[in-house]
């Protein structure tokens, strides 16, 4: 539209998203929910009807049906069970050693100088090793047992932790800190009041990371050197051919893993109430 001779002006009217937020939001999110849960059901019934039509190999790809039926079989039997439980005490226990190992010193670090100058250049060059080729260390350390499963997960978690803790709390805005010495913030007022709610969020964000990477390579870790474990199922099912049995396990280790995942998460939300939660596209 027009306003004075030789002007314009621009008008934008308001749309659904300013007109009703809150519906808008529901609808988006509803539509982001159903695609969330429609996608992996039409791949599921995809390979269904591929195996069932003999499209590909069943013997190589069971079909759905087929793995389900032999998981409820197996845990009803309680044959899944032990395996389940003897991985999740392996990543349970690397998890909480790794988380806090590397929790402390990415404090330390981030808010030390000297100790980030004298330890990083360490750190980044183990960093970059496979964390499996650490195994073999582990094993001559711990023996067999339980110790080097723990030992991989509580060092790959480790350095996922430190250094998301150490670039977090490096990251903390100048400003928080000039609040602080502003009303004569002593160093443990600082790291208490300051650095430590400023930077859990983004420590959180790495601990759940760090959560499924654990999950990733206790399995890689079980084929190696344990006899139990969900690993240990997947991979010897294979080598038997067993199939089925083989994608059960894969399920389990794939429910595991986003299991244990969105855990984190919820403790994360509970611990950081002052954080932004995840947020819709439609949520302004």
């Amino acid at each position: 539209m027009t306003g004075e001779p030789g002007e314009s002006v621009l008008v934008r009217r308001p749309g659904p998203r300013e007109l009703r937020p809150v519906r808008t939001h529901r609808r988006l999110r509803a539509l982001e929910l159903s695609l969330a849960v429609a996608v992996p059901l039409l791949l599921i019934l995809l390979w269904q009807l591929a195996a069932t039509q003999a499209w590909i190999d069943d013997r190589v790809y069971p079909a759905p049906s087929a793995i389900l039926a032999d998981g409820w079989d197996r845990a009803a039997a309680g044959d899944l069970w032990p395996d389940v439980w003897a991985t999740l005490n392996r990543v349970l226990a690397g998890y909480a050693l790794g988380t806090a190992a590397g929790f402390a010193l990415g404090l330390l670090m981030g808010s030390l100088s000297l100790v980030r100058a004298a330890l990083e250049p360490l750190l980044d060059a183990l960093y970059v090793v496979p964390k499996l080729a650490l195994l073999p260390i582990f094993l001559n350390m711990f023996g067999l047992g339980e110790g080097p499963q723990v030992a991989l997960v509580a060092a790959t978690v480790f350095f996922f932790v430190w250094i998301s803790t150490m670039s977090a709390v490096m990251s903390v805005p100048d400003g928080h800190r000039d609040a602080g010495r502003v009303f004569g913030a002593t160093s443990w007022q600082m790291f208490r009041h300051v650095l430590l709610p400023a930077s859990l969020p983004s420590v959180l964000v790495g601990a759940r990371i760090a959560a499924g990477v654990a999950v990733l390579v206790i399995v890689a870790s079980e084929q190696i050197a344990a006899t139990n474990g969900l690993g240990h199922l997947i991979f010897d099912s294979r080598a038997l051919f067993q199939n089925d049995v083989m994608f059960v396990g894969i399920v389990c280790v794939a429910a595991l893993g986003v299991l244990f995942s969105e855990l984190v998460r919820w403790v994360g939300r509970l611990l950081t109430p002052w954080a932004p939660r995840d947020r819709g596209r439609g949520q302004s």
